[in-house]
């Protein structure tokens, strides 16, 4: 039991990796891909969105897939999509090629995340879902980790190009494992569920027809708060994180590369930190509510330095951008949430609800920061107050999200009696 839920873990895990690094990978590398392909901010905004334009509309279609083929056979073939993805991003001579590859990428490591979390709620106790939840972001954010400060230290010595193309042969590598090493359930090795492990009777198993069980999430009025709390905070950090942080410390505060991913390294491993901490904190004291609005609240707050202009000297602005992606982690208790007011057999479906939330946040921002930062510009360069311009819409988004934060159910941690769930 153990090695087979550690092996599963590990390697969908690592999977996961290289989805965070695509989702991030473009702030490091947007001059390079202005340069490479000769696009303006909102055009280069489109690029980096076309990833979150699939992995928006695949969420759903990925929970239905991993609550009935499961997450073996989504994950083995994700990866040989996003492999070949990655390769031809990397080798692409023109913006078209670049953006069809970028949608490839998209499309393969969609499903990584809720095949994750499928993993974690069959093989593992739920009394851990949280903890298993924020552990889960911290190894994805080694893939964020990486796209920032180690991905522009191989820029002075690699091209981009190379980078993409080495990344999708590991997507291949991670197919065949997740083919070869992973299982989907318990049951299908002959192993005892870990609720029958501690004495207790298994969860139902969903009778119905697959779309049965989408119309319940759907139409429960509790599986949605947490959508709008991932389309307004998470969605900020996203774009913000994944295109527009190094642009505007580069173009705006005249920092130079280095020291502008520096700071988004930081600001992903806090959130990555906070991720797992807050999930921990969350099992622990019995709450989630409470939790998400504190988290959500200080990350909401950290963006009006950036919105006012405020000036970034050193020691502040880390202390500001780990606050922020310190504080950005609450949303990840969404999931958690959204599983616990359903039933356990559509957990997967549940949480790729509320995931989708997002992605379409991200997929919106990252053109619509671009666009108001080039109408703001005229036909002039950009400089901060046009960044400005763009991080505000930013922070309404993430205003939103808090207040959608408020309308959360509390669950005190476990599947509501009224969700469906035994025990």
């Amino acid at each position: 039991m153990q090695r087979l839920r550690w092996t599963a873990f590990v390697v969908v895990g690592l999977a996961f990796v290289l989805s965070f690094f695509h989702r991030f990978a473009p702030a490091a590398i947007a001059a390079d891909l202005r340069d490479a392909f000769a696009i303006d901010a909102a055009t280069l905004g489109s690029l980096a969105a076309t990833y979150f334009y699939v992995y928006t509309l695949m969420q759903i279609p990925t929970g239905v897939l991993a609550d009935t083929l499961g997450p073996r056979r989504i994950v083995a073939a994700g990866g040989v999509i996003a492999g070949a993805g990655s390769i031809l991003f990397g080798l692409a001579d023109d913006f078209a090629l670049a953006a069809s590859g970028r949608l490839l990428v998209g499309l393969g490591v969609s499903v990584t995340f809720i095949a994750l979390l499928k993993l974690n709620a069959v093989w593992f106790s739920e009394r851990h879902f949280g903890t298993l939840a924020g552990l889960t972001i911290l190894l994805g954010n080694l893939g964020a980790v990486l796209a920032a400060s180690p991905l522009a230290w191989a820029l002075g010595h690699v091209s981009w190009r190379e980078v993409f193309v080495v990344v999708g042969i590991g997507s291949l590598a991670l197919a065949w494992l997740a083919w070869w090493l992973v299982r989907d359930a318990p049951a299908q090795v002959g192993l005892p569920s870990p609720r029958e492990l501690e004495g207790r009777s298994a969860h139902p198993a969903h009778d119905g027809h697959w779309l049965d069980g989408l119309r319940r999430v759907a139409g429960n009025r509790w599986s949605w708060p947490g959508f709008f709390v991932n389309l307004g905070v998470a969605g900020a950090l996203f774009a913000f994180a994944g295109l527009w942080a190094v642009p505007l410390l580069t173009q705006g505060y005249g920092w130079d590369r280095a020291e502008a991913t520096a700071h988004t390294s930081l600001l992903l491993a806090a959130f990555a930190f906070g991720a797992f901490s807050i999930g921990a904190v969350s099992d622990r004291i019995g709450r989630r509510k409470p939790v998400v609005l504190a988290a959500c609240g200080l990350h909401l707050a950290c963006w009006w330095p950036l919105v006012a202009g405020w000036p970034l000297a050193p020691g502040w602005s880390h202390a500001l951008f780990a606050l922020m992606g310190l504080g950005a982690s609450g949303f990840t208790l969404t999931w958690a949430c959204a599983k616990e007011v359903n039933p356990h057999a559509l957990s997967g479906m549940a949480t790729s609800l509320v995931n989708t939330g997002a992605f379409l946040g991200a997929a919106i921002l990252q053109p619509l920061v671009g666009w108001v930062i080039d109408r703001a510009a005229g036909s002039g360069a950009a400089g901060l107050a046009e960044y400005r311009a763009g991080v505000l819409v930013l922070a309404g988004f993430a205003a939103l999200g808090w207040l959608a934060a408020l309308s959360l159910r509390e669950t005190r941690c476990r599947y509501l009696p009224e969700s469906g769930a035994s025990g």
